[in-house]
C-alpha cells in the first residue's frame, strides 16, 4: 500500500488537534504575573514524553515457554500491563495534557501471544480478531509508534491489518516504497500541547526503522519496499519539521546508538545508527532508541553542527522499563525554545499490572495458554539447555537434527542429494527444556524463541573452519590451569549467546588457550580429517544466511534451498509426526572445549 499524502495529513492533523483538545485551559495566576520592579518573569512550560521499545509482543508478565510469571536474575518484569501502571502515575502527576507516549518499534513479533494472532487466529482473516497489542496500545493511549524490523516478519498484510487496528499513527520516514520511493508510511506527526501562556507547543515525532529490514525480511519486502540510511531521511525531514513550525523535534528510532553493525558489510547502511543521527543531523532535542536490547537511562551527543546535546535513551526490552524525557521549554523573541532535557528510565517491576490491561485482555491470554499446553507428543528422557552454551547438549542436537533431517529430505531427488547435510544452531535459551514424558507445543516452541527460517546453503571444508573459528571468539581465552568457571567462560567480547553457533555433522575441538581464530582442533566428518575441497550442505536459518552474526561465507554461498516456515514449527511438526523423541537416535558428543589438548569438563 503506498502511503497516501491527503489521508497522512489529515490524521496528523486530527492527532494534533485531539491532543490539542486535552490541553489545559486555565492560566495559573503566577505565569500571569510580573514583577512591576525589574523585568518580566520568563514564561516557561514543562512536559514529559514517554517512550518504549521493543516490546516483541508482552501485553502480561507471563513466560508462555514456561507457563508462568516471568521472572529473570534481576527480578524483572515485562509487559504492557506493567507499563500501564507506569503510564497512569506520570500522568497522574504531570497531567495528562501535559505528557506524551511513544514508542520505538517491534511490537508484534516475539511471544506466543503474538505469535498466535499472526499465525493460528490471524488478525488478516475475514472478521479476524484485532491484534492484542493494537487493544493494549489503544487502551493505554499511544500517540504515535515508529515501526521495528520485526513489524515486517510475518509479511506485509499483517503489518497493514495491524497498522488499520492501531489508533496510532506507525511511522517510518526511511520506510519507501520501491517503485515510486515515496514514504510507505507516515514519516512523522505532530502534537500540540495547549501551554497556561503564550501558544500552544507543538511537538514532531519523527519515526525511523532499521535498514537491515531489506535483508533479514527480504522475503517480505524485495520489490515492494526500499529502506535509506536513518542519517540521510533525518537530514531530509528535521529541517521540514522545524520549518512546519515544530518547537521540539523528537526521533523514535529503531536503531541502537554505538554506531556499529552486527552483519558486517552485508547492510547497505548502519544498523545501529542512532549516535549518529543525533552528531550528524542538527535541529533534534531527544532520541527515543530501540533495537538494540540495552538499558540506557540517558546518553547525551553533541550535535556537531550546533555543538548542543541531543538526549538518547533506551527503555529495557519488553517492557521493562519506561523512558521519560523531561523537558523544559521557556518563551522567548516569539517563540518557544527548549531549555533543559533530562531523561531517565522507571523499572516496572515496582508496580502491579493495571487492571484495565488484564481484563481486557483475559480472553486472548487463556486461549494463547491453553494453545500452548497441547501435547504433542513424548520423550524417553528430559533434556535441558542449560548447559549449552559451553557443552555439546542434546536438547540443541535436537534442533540440529529436525534442521538436517528437514533438508534432506527436500534435496532428496536432486543433484546435491549424495552431499553430506550439516547444521548450525544456537543456545537460545538457557532455560530451554523438554521434559520425560509428554511433551508440549510450549515445550518444543522454548527450543527457538524467534520466528527465522530455514535454509541450505553450500559450504567446503576450508569455510566451515573458519565458520567455526568464528564462532570460537564466544568463548573467553583461559589459559591451562586456570581455574574454570563456567559462568565466566563466554559471552566474549559480549558475544550474545545466539551468535555461538555449533555445527552438526562433524567432530571438533575448541581450543580455549589459544587466541580467536586459532581454536578448533581435530575437525573430522565421519571420523576423516574434513577435506578443505569437499563440499557440504549447511542447513541454516536465515538471519546466519543474511549475514546475522557477520558470520563469514554463508551469505555468498549458493542458496540450494530455502523455506518460509518457521524453524519453530518445523520443530513441533516433527515431534508430532515421530510422536516419541529418543536422544539416543540423534544425540551424541561431537564438540567439546579443550586447553592443551586436555579436556575442559
Amino acid at each position: 500500500m503506498a502511503f497516501d499524502r491527503r489521508t497522512f495529513l489529515g490524521t496528523t492533523a486530527a492527532t494534533g488537534a485531539a491532543v490539542a483538545l486535552a490541553g489545559a485551559t486555565s492560566t495559573p495566576a503566577a505565569a500571569q504575573q510580573q514583577d512591576v520592579k525589574g523585568p518580566p518573569a520568563p514564561r516557561t512550560y514543562a512536559f514529559t514524553v514517554m517512550g518504549t521499545t521493543d516490546l516483541h509482543g508482552n501485553v502480561f508478565n507471563w513466560d508462555y515457554f514456561t507457563d508462568k510469571e516471568f521472572d529473570d536474575k534481576a527480578h524483572n518484569d515485562v509487559g504492557l500491563a506493567k507499563i500501564s501502571t507506569l503510564v497512569n502515575q506520570v500522568r497522574a502527576e504531570k497531567g495528562r495534557r501535559n505528557t506524551l507516549l511513544i514508542d520505538a518499534g517491534d511490537t508484534i513479533q516475539g511471544t506466543q501471544l503474538s505469535y498466535y494472532y499472526a499465525k493460528v487466529d490471524p488478525i488478516t482473516a475475514r472478521r479476524g480478531p484485532v491484534h492484542p497489542m493494537a487493544q493494549a496500545m489503544n487502551a493505554i493511549g499511544y500517540d504515535a509508534a515508529a515501526l521495528g524490523n520485526h513489524e515486517f516478519n510475518y509479511g506485509i498484510p499483517v503489518l497493514r491489518k495491524f497498522e488499520e487496528q492501531c489508533d496510532f499513527p506507525l511511522l517510518g520516514a526511511n520506510a519507501l516504497d520501491a517503485k515510486t520511493l515515496r514514504p510507505a508510511f507516515p514519516p512523522y506527526s505532530m502534537h500540540r500541547l495547549r501551554t497556561p501562556c503564550g501558544r500552544d507547543v507543538k511537538v514532531a515525532v519523527l519515526g525511523l526503522t532499521n535498514p537491515g529490514i531489506a535483508i533479514w525480511d527480504k522475503a517480505n519486502v524485495q520489490g515492494r519496499m526500499t529502506f535509506p540510511g536513518l542519517e540521510e531521511q533525518a537530514a531530509k525531514y528535521v529541517p521540514k519539521l522545524r520549518s512546519m513550525g515544530a518547537d521540539v523535534v523528537i526521533v523514535s528510532a529503531h536503531s541502537g546508538s554505538s554506531g556499529t553493525s552486527s552483519y558486517g558489510d552485508q547492510l547497505p547502511h548502519i544498523e545501529n545508527a542512532a549516535g549518529l543521527v543525533a552528531e550528524q543531523v542538527p535541529g533534534i532535542d531527544a532520541i527515543l532508541v530501540g533495537h538494540a536490547h540495552t538499558e540506557i537511562p540517558e546518553y547525551r551527543v553533541k550535535n556537531k553542527a550546533t555543538g548542543k546535546d541531543v538526549v538518547l535513551s533506551e527503555p529495557l526490552k519488553w517492557g521493562q522499563r519506561l523512558t521519560l524525557f523531561d523537558f523544559e521549554l521557556v518563551w522567548e523573541k516569539g517563540r518557544w525554545s527548549v531549555a533543559k532535557v533530562a531523561a531517565k528510565v522507571l523499572n516496572s517491576n515496582a508496580v502491579a499490572e493495571d487492571p484495565k490491561i488484564t481484563r481486557l485482555l483475559s480472553d486472548e491470554h487463556r486461549k494463547v495458554v491453553a494453545y500452548v499446553n497441547q501435547v504433542i507428543g513424548t520423550s524417553t528422557q528430559a533434556m535441558s539447555s542449560a548447559e549449552g552454551p559451553v557443552k555439546d547438549v542434546a536438547i540443541i542436537d535436537l534442533v540440529n537434527h529436525v534442521q538436517a533431517e528437514t533438508v534432506k529430505a527436500a534435496l532428496a531427488g536432486t543433484e546435491w542429494a549424495a552431499l553430506p547435510v550439516l547444521s548450525q544452531a544456537s543456545c537460545f535459551s538457557r532455560t530451554a527444556a523438554i521434559p520425560a514424558g509428554q511433551v508440549t507445543i510450549r515445550d518444543a516452541a522454548g527450543l527457538y524463541p524467534f520466528e527465522n527460517t530455514m535454509e541450505a546453503r553450500l559450504l567446503t571444508g576450508a569455510q566451515l573452519k573458519d565458520y567455526l573459528e568464528y564462532s570460537a571468539r564466544y568463548f573467553v581465552r583461559t589459559a591451562p590451569g586456570d581455574a574454570v568457571d563456567p559462568a565466566k567462560l563466554t559471552n566474549a567480547e559480549s558475544i550474545p549467546d545466539y551468535n555461538y553457533d555449533a555445527v552438526y555433522g562433524l567432530a571438533y575441538d575448541i581450543d580455549i588457550a589459544q587466541p580467536a581464530g586459532s581454536r578448533i582442533t581435530g575437525l573430522t566428518f565421519q571420523g576423516k580429517a574434513v577435506d578443505p575441497a569437499a563440499q557440504f550442505v549447511f542447513a541454516v536459518n536465515n538471519y546466519r544466511a543474511s549475514g546475522g552474526g557477520n558470520f563469514p561465507h554463508v551469505p555468498q554461498a549458493k542458496q540450494l534451498w530455502s523455506n518460509s516456515d518457521e524453524i519453530r514449527n518445523t520443530i513441533i511438526q516433527w515431534v508430532k509426526a515421530k510422536g516419541t523423541i529418543d536422544p539416543a537416535q540423534f544425540a551424541s558428543v561431537d564438540w567439546r572445549l579443550t586447553r592443551a589438548g586436555v579436556p575442559v569438563f
